[in-house]
């Protein structure tokens, strides 16, 4: 069994679920109609560990790449600025996600409903940037 591939393989699994977390959550917690606070809570621990997740894989790869051939990964142009709004787009996610769990229950259903807003598109931004870098490197 060629191991490389296969910590590669387990690295996607756990990068593509984390893609979903981030993605889907959002999309529940807004449509069709407002998730109730308690509802809104759990998911926010979701899209946090969702965040959290695509973070470690991501870095995983990284990881696995140098590990393997003793360099990073050799991406230029269009996949560095990918790599770059994805790494902006965790951060921003874990944050958003952090603040909503701890003061989340002191914000209006307005100011939650722009916060998943926010979430979704920081979700969606992150996943297409994954195809961009996935292609142009």
């Amino acid at each position: 069994m060629d191991l490389q591939n296969l910590a590669y393989a387990l690295t996607q699994v756990a990068h593509n679920f984390g893609a979903a977390a981030v993605v889907a959550a959002p999309l529940f917690a807004r449509w069709p109609l407002r998730a109730d606070a308690a509802v809104r809570h759990r998911l926010a621990w979701l899209v946090l560990a969702g965040w959290v997740v695509q973070g470690m894989s991501g870095a995983g790869f990284g990881a696995i790449s140098y590990a393997y051939y003793g360099a990073f990964p050799d991406i230029h142009g269009i996949a560095v600025a990918a790599l770059l709004l994805k790494m902006a787009c965790a951060a921003g996610g874990v944050v958003l996600a952090a603040l909503m769990l701890r003061w989340g229950a002191r914000w209006s259903d307005d100011a939650h409903h722009c916060a998943w807003g926010g979430l979704l598109l920081l979700g969606a931004t992150a996943l297409t940037a994954a195809a961009f870098l996935r292609w142009f490197s």
